[in-house]
């Protein structure tokens, strides 16, 4: 098959990396020092069972749209950043609206779809999730990942809803994940596990950053862990604006995988340790934003929000 990942991180680069070893064609969308260090050295990968040295064929937004067209890929993967998400499919609405080839995104936040779906239709979007990995650039054409990396996907926003993806096709995507060593399960309910992974990224993402701590230490320490289940039952609070619903077992299972998880660096405190722009608006900015909806407080999520508004 054929696949386009827009967004060359740690996360499209791992997921790419592992289609491209099962025999997969597979460009990657990059830009600077990264895009020249993929084009002359290719990619590298470290994980702890996956060790993968090869050339990819990695192109800038405008080379991309000159060599090939939308429908010479089965699938599109947007692997980036959610701030960035609005601009790309803004760019490059001419290319992308040429072909009904289908969308993926696998981004924090639970403003992805909506906006893919209105740039392209719901019948081309689908919803998706990176679960437990952990992937991030450590230098140009270098990416460190760990985690088993599975994902869940699924027609946005249900397979219920009128107008979508067809979810029999899935499993053509699904098989090839699978295949390629990606653990992949499809779900009924996108819109819900996208809600139950915001569960976690409001929990650790933001307050990560602001202490500079990796998961583990947040959550066992005995004033942070508490402020993380805190502003994960504020998610569950806020989610009926989506109308999604979210019970406290949602919030105790989301926790409990935390919890359990490898220490890990989220993206929101590498972004802060790299000196780049944090992915507010997508998490904590997605939280604040519905609680205003619903006029209901959510005073953890505000708190760290502007702390770190503040820092920036």
């Amino acid at each position: 098959m054929r696949f386009l990942f827009i967004g060359a991180g740690g996360i499209g680069c791992y997921y790419g990396a592992r289609l491209q070893q099962q025999g997969h064609q597979v460009v990657y969308l990059a830009r600077g020092e990264h895009l020249r260090a993929l084009q002359d050295n290719g990619l590298s990968i470290n994980h702890p069972e996956l060790s993968f040295n090869q050339p990819v064929e990695a192109l800038d937004d405008k080379s991309l749209q000159r060599r090939y067209h939308c429908d010479n890929f089965d699938l599109i993967l947007m692997t980036l950043k959610a701030g960035a998400t609005a601009s790309v499919l803004d760019q490059m609405a001419d290319w992308l609206n040429t072909a009904e080839t289908p969308v993926l995104s696998l981004q924090n936040g639970v403003d992805n779809e909506p906006l893919i779906a209105q740039a392209l239709g719901r019948h081309r979007t689908l919803g998706g999730l990176a679960v437990r990995i952990g992937g991030h650039i450590i230098a140009p054409g270098k990416i460190e990942a760990t985690g088993p990396a599975q994902v869940v996907m699924g027609s946005w926003p249900n397979h219920q809803s009128e107008d979508i993806f067809p979810a029999a096709t899935l499993d053509t995507f699904a098989t090839a994940f699978n295949d390629a060593g990606i653990p992949t399960q499809l779900s009924h309910d996108i819109r819900h596990e996208l809600w139950r992974k915001l569960i976690i990224n409001n929990g650790v993402n933001p307050l990560s950053a602001l202490t500079r701590l990796d998961t583990r230490t947040l959550t066992s320490h005995p004033a942070f862990g508490k402020t993380v289940y805190r502003m994960m039952q504020e998610v569950a609070a806020v989610a009926p604006a989506d109308d999604v619903i979210l019970s406290q077992t949602d919030v105790d299972e989301m926790y409990q995988l935390i919890c359990h998880f490898d220490a890990i660096k989220t993206s929101m405190l590498v972004d802060k340790e790299k000196g780049r722009p944090l992915e507010l608006g997508g998490i904590s900015g997605a939280v604040i934003s519905r609680a205003i909806k619903l006029n209901i407080e959510v005073p953890n999520t505000e708190l760290i929000h502007a702390l770190l508004l503040q820092q920036e």
